[in-house]
């Protein structure tokens, strides 16, 4: 009889041993420090805390991988303070902290959360994401004391917000590593840019290198059309916070978003069945995206010989060799005249753009687009116009004065938007007459395809060749003497 509170006792013993080991899994106690050549592993057996160094440095970090890609680390603690042997220590401090020790127990890196936890556990999530909080509260997003999810390296992961805490100032921003093998913070940034309509950029210290078009309601323009098959954007604004995320559309398919060290952000997939990422774009992607590249008033089109061309209604006001302008994006293109709200003016539909940059803007969200044409006729130094807003049939009034700068004409994979410049009438009598001859050139060329095929079907193919080629010369030089005639007219006409 005298046994049994013994067999109790052990068996309370073993039951919270069992309990402890469950723990151990994925979190951290005062009591279960983790150690250099320790790890824990999510629930999902997604991701990996421990440490960790990379090519042949000698320094040891403390970080977040993915379990089956451990080169690819996703968040580090200790960026500025590695570890130079292998006795670091993770563990819970007295007043709850996460903290990094050294060999010699001092503090090398602390989650420095101000208020006193009682019962404190750091736990890695599923998302990657790990966690400070009380073991004792609820298990949701309020009751974290702290998480890495707030403190990005150089990697955005589903679910991991990039922007503004608006009543604490805090921004959360992606910092490239400075080199392939070394974590510490690097020259670039990527960051949420909340002036006016938001939009993603990235920088060199304070220098805007490259940047996505504004967010339009449904996405950032300049941006791959690769949304709804691999992830979902999304930007939340109210009054508390605004940042940018994203999340899964198959939860099949992970993705991640990376700033590497030469500044350039990348998107990489991979698929359950696989261990290897693929790339799926980088920005930039060519010279049109770095920032300005055309200077003002300018178009880069990366498909040319020439990139940049001067907008309808502007000339270059810049002399020199316009090659190496181009290269450098020196270019500075001016109004051909001046506009002063006296002389007939209208507004060219420039279709399928990245918009240029939100220097000197105005935004109304109450207009609709022919009201928005109205507001900015009215003001004459108004220069362009667009909808803020593409979901549902498009709202908002967005209008630009002054200088347009860095617009790009996109290649059909990515996401581009309308804006209406304002011209002379002159230059959309131009613009309607360059339409109708190109129309007028298909439909010649259509009409002799058909009447040809009908007439010398009977002949040999030696014969109809050597007629083919004949036939098209004599309509080159006619079909260009007719609108070279035309043209003549209508210019005659107009200034009549």
């Amino acid at each position: 009889m005298e046994s049994l509170p013994l067999l109790t006792i052990f068996c309370t013993l073993f039951i919270s041993s069992l309990h402890n080991l469950s723990l151990a899994a994925d979190t951290i106690t005062p009591d279960l420090p983790i150690k250099d050549g320790q790890t824990l592993i999510s629930s999902s057996q997604t991701f990996e805390l421990g440490f960790f160094s990379r090519g042949t440095s000698k320094n040891r970090y403390f970080g977040i991988w993915y379990k089956k890609s451990p080169e690819t680390v996703v968040w580090v603690a200790n960026r500025n303070s590695p570890l130079t042997d292998l006795f670091g220590v993770i563990t819970i401090g007295n007043k709850g902290n996460l903290v990094l020790l050294n060999e010699t127990k001092n503090v090398i890196w602390s989650s420095n959360v101000s208020r006193i936890i009682a019962r404190p556990v750091a736990q890695l999530l599923d998302s990657g994401n790990l966690v400070l909080r009380d073991n004792g509260s609820s298990r949701n997003t309020e009751s974290y004391r702290w998480q890495s999810f707030d403190h990005p390296s150089d990697t955005l992961l589903p679910g991991m917000k990039l922007g503004w805490n608006l009543k604490s100032g805090q921004e959360s921003y992606l910092t490239s590593w400075r080199s392939i093998n070394d974590p510490s913070p690097g020259e670039f940034t990527y960051r949420l840019d909340i002036h006016g309509l938001p939009d993603l950029f990235i920088a060199s210290g304070s220098v805007k290198k490259a940047r996505t078009g504004p967010w339009n309601g449904v996405f950032f323009g300049g941006t791959p059309n690769l949304h709804n098959s691999v992830f979902q954007p999304i930007l939340v604004h109210n009054e508390d916070e605004m940042y940018y995320m994203y999340r899964l559309v198959n939860n099949s398919v992970s993705t991640i978003l990376t700033l590497d060290q030469s500044g350039s952000v990348e998107r990489f997939v991979m698929y359950d069945q696989n261990s290897e990422w693929t790339m799926l774009y980088s920005t930039p992607m060519d010279v049109c995206e770095n920032y300005g590249q055309c200077g003002a008033n300018a178009i880069c089109k990366a498909r040319k010989s020439t990139i940049c061309e001067c907008l309808q209604g502007f000339r270059s006001a810049t002399e020199g060799d316009l090659d190496i302008q181009n290269l450098f994006g020196s270019r500075k293109c001016a109004r051909i005249s001046t506009l002063d709200c006296q002389r007939d003016e209208g507004f060219l539909k420039l279709p399928g753009i990245k918009l240029p940059d939100l220097l000197e803007f105005r935004l109304i969200e109450s207009m609709d687009l022919k009201e928005c044409e109205a507001e900015c006729s009215k003001n004459c130094s108004c220069s362009a116009f667009g909808n803020s807003n593409l979901s549902g049939s498009g709202s908002g009034c967005l209008m630009w004065f002054g200088d347009l700068v860095d617009i790009i004409q996109l290649p059909g994979r990515m996401m581009g938007q309308d804006i209406h410049i304002r011209v002379p009438v002159s230059e959309l009598a131009s613009t309607s007459n360059s339409k109708r001859k190109k129309r007028l050139k298909i439909a010649l060329a259509a009409s002799v395809s058909t009447l040809l095929g009908s007439f010398i079907s009977g002949w040999n193919l030696k014969a109809r060749e050597v007629f083919l080629v004949r036939l098209q010369m004599d309509i080159y030089r006619n079909t260009k003497h007719f609108l070279t005639v035309s043209s003549n007219r209508e210019v005659g006409s107009h200034t009549a």
